[in-house]
């Protein structure tokens, strides 16, 4: 039953290779209809990717050092915060990387 050609989620599956050639020519379509970008588009995309992870990691980073002075211990605040400020920062580009391949 496996080899079945009409069974949805298989390469053989004739709807399948109908969605997938609708999804590519409407993506083109809309490339077509946006324009050309140009390189300050992409140098721009580059330094919002690099903004989304820079700036919470320095925030992380201030409030860890703020906090080693105001509560020093053990545990090294400035470390732990600049990790989860360096995992948000991450997932903050990685949202508007999805976006803009959303877009396309």
């Amino acid at each position: 039953m496996a080899d079945d050609p009409n069974t949805p989620g298989t390469d053989k599956d004739p709807g399948d290779l109908g969605r997938k050639v609708g999804r590519r020519a409407e993506r083109k379509r809309q490339a077509r209809a946006r324009g050309r970008r140009t390189a300050w588009f992409g140098l721009g995309m580059f330094g919002l990717v690099g903004w989304s992870v820079a700036v919470p990691t320095l925030i992380g980073i201030a409030i860890g050092v703020w906090a080693d002075r105001r509560w020093p211990g053990e545990v090294s605040w400035t470390l732990t915060l600049l990790i989860i400020g360096v995992a948000l920062g991450c997932l903050n580009a990685w949202y508007w990387i999805k976006q803009e391949s959303e877009d396309d």
